[in-house]
């Protein structure tokens, strides 16, 4: 039996990048600390521009799912909480390509993958295609700064070990990610720095050090990697003189002060309220991206946590009405940094991360395991808008009003999702329980 040795898998909020562990195959040892190399498949990335985005509702609704499932199992972390669904999606669905057998099985039940697996990755790629073409959105110049999105693949992996050309088709074709080379043999640190500049290049340097010192070992073979960076100015922007020191309350009571912003004026929002809770979504420039926020009323947050679904979100989407809104709303920034490997094990894939793993579609041989995942996101909101590390984000603009406005202060905890209307798709997800 071949002996296993680990190798972390890094996801990260806006980046993901997965590692994989493999066994000691006795290759050459070759110098290190060059400028990597790049070996593409002879096959270019497919232009989906036309690709009909009613075709996605499928993939969106097991991305949608996926996601709210992922929120109950880190719920019961303390603190605030922010992941990109789509950027673990994505990556794993990269990874997914090369796995077999009840491997491949495990992988698809928890993300909920689509049956077809060509109809998967082509599916990804005119996802990734449309929304960063939500960048090309004509925004006048004096409504703010233009919408900025950017999707990243990339493949790192072992010099002059083997991968198998149908997994390189796979991923060039879809994804447009090519395999750079690398030196973890000689050099593992520097293979980890060259990896963690690309990933701080590729999210405007929101995130720094994705993979930890001491992961990136001798053992090493290949690393996934997927980046995302978003920005975005509100449709309607609060008014930076109205932002004043407020009252939040915590979820024991605690009382703490933050700064909060407020409009100008009573404004058009999509808005529902619910049995126990109010939801409204805050929508960027261009119109095709927005910030759903659902507030539990005080003190039941964790009820409403605990029976928060994705039938519950599917609801409020589909209810929401323009209403006149006096929003009052927290500044908040923060980052989230999360392991994912025990919860991904635990949500039905475990064999991913053993020595029974089965990603033979990658090297021809059962020699790669995924030994651990972490996630790591970044999201500042401000008077302006949105900016996040692996976030996307399609705003709605609201047209009529009441006469009474709806008085909403969101000053106690509350959960968030940055989601595309056009195809349903949850970009991001999280709550602020201290802002």
């Amino acid at each position: 039996m071949k002996k296993h040795k680990s190798i972390s898998i890094i996801i990260l909020a806006g980046i993901l990048t997965l590692a994989l562990s493999a066994c000691s195959d006795g290759s050459p040892s070759l110098p290190g600390g060059n400028k990597p190399q790049e070996v593409m498949s002879d096959l270019s990335q497919e232009d989906m521009t036309n690709f009909p985005l009613e075709d996605l509702a499928d993939l969106a609704e097991g991305n949608s799912a996926f996601a709210v499932d992922l929120y109950q199992k880190l719920a019961s972390q303390k603190g605030n909480l922010f992941y990109s669904p789509y950027s673990i999606s994505s990556a794993l669905a990269m990874t997914y390509a090369g796995a077999e057998g009840k491997t491949a099985q495990e992988m698809a039940a928890v993300f909920h993958f689509l049956e077809n697996e060509d109809q998967l990755h082509a599916g990804y790629n005119a996802l990734s295609q449309y929304l960063e073409s939500l960048a090309e959105l004509d925004i006048p110049e004096d409504q703010g700064d233009p919408f900025q999105l950017n999707i990243a693949n990339s493949i790192w992996g072992q010099q002059d070990f083997h991968f198998e050309e149908d997994f390189l088709d796979t991923l060039a074709l879809n994804y447009g990610a090519g395999l750079r080379l690398l030196d973890y043999i000689q050099a593992p640190e520097e293979s980890r720095q060259t990896i963690n500049k690309w990933v701080s290049d590729q999210t405007q340097e929101k995130i720094q050090d994705l993979i930890p010192e001491g992961a990136v070992t001798s053992d090493t073979r290949l690393v996934l990697s997927n980046a995302i960076y978003f920005k975005a100015t509100w449709m309607e922007p609060f008014e930076e003189s109205l932002t004043e020191n407020g009252i939040f309350y915590g979820l024991d009571g605690e009382e703490s002060e933050v700064p909060l912003m407020s409009l100008g004026s009573d404004s058009s929002f999509p808005y529902y309220q619910g049995e126990g809770y109010q939801a409204i979504a805050l929508p960027y420039l261009g119109g095709q991206v927005s910030m759903l926020v659902l507030i539990p009323d005080e003190g039941t947050f964790d009820q409403f946590e605990g029976d928060f679904s994705k039938d519950l979100l599917d609801q409020v989407i589909s209810e929401m009405q323009y209403s006149s809104v006096r929003l009052v709303f927290p500044k908040f920034e923060f980052e989230t940094e999360i392991s994912l490997a025990k919860t991904l094990a635990a949500m039905g894939m475990p064999e991913a991360f053993s020595g029974a793993a089965d990603f033979s579609g990658m090297t021809g041989d059962k020699d790669l395991f995924i030994s651990d995942v972490f996630h790591k996101a970044y999201v500042g909101v401000d008077e302006k808008g949105t900016e996040a590390a692996a976030a996307t984000a399609v705003m709605m603009r609201l047209t009529s009003a009441p006469e009474n406005p709806i008085e909403l202060t969101v000053d106690r905890p509350f959960l968030f999702a940055i989601r595309d209307h056009q195809t349903n798709s949850i970009l991001f997800m999280g709550r602020v329980v201290s802002p």
